[in-house]
């Protein structure tokens, strides 16, 4: 009886200390959004991370909004996603901790080369859309509550707009498949530039709008709140941030190409999150 309940003692702290829960895992989970998956940076940037501390990291590319769902539920250790509104308020609920900014570029309206809407004219973003509206041009929207898709509604709104009906499709699908299937259409979307430059190849589509302050796109890392899920990978997740943060890391962001075009801008360096 004694040897069995030692057994059985021995097993449950083999399960407690498991290696995917030892101080030392040298794994860790981030939840990102689909444009630095799908524009190449992070294959470009997570092989030096881990040289630099040995670390390795399970990248969940998922839109902003299921990335912080992700996060709230102790799923991953750390986002890097672009919404600052919700990041702000993720942070303030308790959810995640020392929020750091990391890069940004902008949103661009891009859609046939023939532009039935005369986008390429507009005088501002709302405008774009309003075009795009009044001639019930094809628009394939992310549909997925990524930060795409927040910066989409938002600017929607501005616009006095509700879009519906069939010219409008909300489709649930990341930035490159949007892409993709806004080639087959030969419809509009809203992209950021990032995504868009890593498929500029790809597609028949072309770059109609661009420049609108209120099209700025900042990301931000975030790790998850160890007080609110004490088995996340705390000192994995912290860095990550400070190292995507560093000098090392902010000088790969901006070296980062496509075709001779730089992707991100780095700027770790900024005092807030911005308000966009």
């Amino acid at each position: 009886m004694g040897r069995l309940l030692s057994t059985s003692i021995l097993l449950g702290l083999l399960l407690v200390f498991s290696p995917l829960q030892a101080a030392d895992n040298k794994i860790l989970r981030l939840a990102t959004t689909t444009s630095t998956e799908n524009s190449g940076l992070l294959s470009e940037l997570l092989p030096h991370f881990t040289k630099a501390t040995g670390y390795g990291v399970q990248v969940i590319a998922v839109g902003t909004g299921k990335a912080l769902r992700m996060g709230r539920d102790g799923d991953v250790d750390a986002v890097l996603v672009h919404a600052p509104g919700a990041e702000k308020r993720f942070v303030e609920s308790g959810y995640g901790v020392d929020r750091r900014h990391v890069m940004y570029n902008d949103f661009v309206i891009v859609g046939p080369a023939s532009d039935p809407a005369g986008v390429a004219g507009s005088g501002d973003a709302t405008d774009a859309l309003g075009r795009i509206s009044s001639q019930q041009a094809v628009f394939v929207s992310r549909g997925d509550d990524s930060g795409t898709h927040k910066k989409e509604t938002g600017l929607w709104k501005s616009a006095g707009i509700k879009p519906e009906g069939s010219w409008y499709r909300e489709v649930g699908q990341g930035m490159g498949k949007v892409l993709q299937m806004s080639g087959e259409l030969d419809s509009y979307t809203l992209t950021d530039r990032g995504t868009w430059l890593s498929y500029t190849g790809k597609t028949q589509l072309k770059l109609l709008f661009e420049g609108d302050p209120r099209l700025y796109n900042p990301y931000g890392i975030i790790t998850v709140n160890p007080k609110r899920h004490p088995d996340i990978n705390y000192k994995g997740a912290t860095s990550l941030s400070q190292w995507i943060t560093s000098s090392e890391g902010q000088q790969l962001i901006g070296g980062f190409e496509v075709a001779g075009k730089q992707l991100f801008n780095p700027s770790a360096n900024a005092s807030e999150i911005a308000s966009h």
